[in-house]
């Protein structure tokens, strides 16, 4: 193995690191914050689906940011990973829970705009609009999520306390949904730039199942945003949980079943070709933002509350990190790829 691959691919692990630290709290920041399940039970289970879901459903929503930028220097994308994994970390620094998507999509721009490419407006425009219709989407199941719950429990009449227990089951499913889905929707984020130059040959588990090559490098990406949820995560998960509105179990349950159903839509593949197979709508296979789900999830079941228990100052304050964090990332990595090329001589981009 190459040294110095390793010394550049630790951007992206880091960034890696930075999405699970921030992206926990919208797998079950909710679950945690409402005192249903314990943080370390569902984090553990949380690191293991987000592994399987980035080596076996990360292949759709990589080639997307391939298509935005492509990034053919393993130096130019040791900045990106750097600069994305920054934007996120200072973020995360002064509590706010941002967006990854956006702002490796603003790296990818900076070394765009650095190394003079053309930049794929369609797909950004395609990637830009997924902004929109990601929250918009999870809004929308999650009231429908919530009316059709509200009814099915009066017209069940549960107990209390086995409504109690089927909550507790079925927050732990959908984090473990949830996780599989960011993996597979997000692992692009972390290590889609790498790409290209991967030197990873097919590792074969015991004549079970073969990894690719490409499937070996998401793996690593994937036990960094594992170790980021075990170690992270947390204070972002206690802040998300309970402070855009009071949680109730069930409402946590819709919360983290809504954002993770988003998420596969936007990664799945099968689904795509069976939609695209039947002349049905399909959605682009980008990597979209979990923040963005979740808070289209709590802001849908407070609408359908009557909106009363939003708390629409945090909601702004977490959009205005999702404008700061891909404008930080894109001056941090046109700024940083100037001192690399000319101060440590590397090769930044290939003509």
């Amino acid at each position: 193995m190459n040294l110095s691959y390793l010394f550049f691919l630790s951007s992206g692990l880091f960034l890696g690191w930075s999405l699970g630290a921030n992206d926990a709290a919208n797998i079950f920041g909710t679950a945690v914050g409402s005192k249903m399940v314990r943080f370390k039970t569902i984090a553990s289970i949380a690191a293991i689906f987000v592994v399987l879901g980035a080596v076996f459903g990360g292949a759709g929503a990589s080639e997307t940011l391939g298509t935005l930028g492509a990034v053919n220097a393993l130096a130019g994308a040791f900045m990106v990973a750097l600069s994305a994994a920054l934007a996120v970390y200072f973020s995360l620094r002064v509590g706010i829970t941002v967006s990854t998507s956006q702002a490796i999509v603003g790296a990818i721009i900076g070394w765009n705009f650095y190394a003079n490419k053309q930049t794929d407006y369609d797909t950004l425009a395609q990637i830009f609009a997924t902004w929109t219709t990601c929250p918009l989407i999870s809004g929308i199941i999650a009231i429908i999520l919530y009316f059709a719950l509200k009814k099915l429990i009066k017209c069940c009449g549960l107990h209390l306390l086995r409504l109690d227990q089927i909550t507790r089951i079925g927050l732990i499913l959908s984090a473990a949904i949830g996780a599989y889905a960011l993996g597979a929707n997000n692992i692009a984020n972390v290590v889609g730039v790498f790409v290209p130059s991967s030197p990873f040959k097919p590792l074969n588990l015991g004549g079970i199942y073969t990894l690719s090559s490409v499937q070996v490098l998401f793996l690593l990406g994937a036990l960094a945003i594992s170790v980021g949820i075990m170690t992270y995560s947390k204070k972002v998960i206690m802040k998300l949980g309970n402070s855009l509105m009071h949680m109730s179990p069930m409402l946590a349950l819709i919360v983290v079943l809504s954002q993770a159903l988003v998420l596969l839509l936007f990664s799945s593949v099968s689904l795509h070709n069976w939609l695209e197979g039947n002349n049905l709508p399909t959605l682009p296979l980008v990597p979209v933002s979990s923040t963005q789900a979740v808070i289209g999830a709590i802001v849908g079941i407070g609408l359908a509350k009557g909106g009363r228990n939003i708390d629409w100052k945090m909601i702004g304050k977490i959009v205005v990190g999702w404008v700061a964090a891909p404008l930080m990332a894109m001056l941090i990595c046109f700024v940083s790829l100037f001192f690399l090329a000319n101060v440590f001589n590397q090769t930044v981009y290939l003509p």
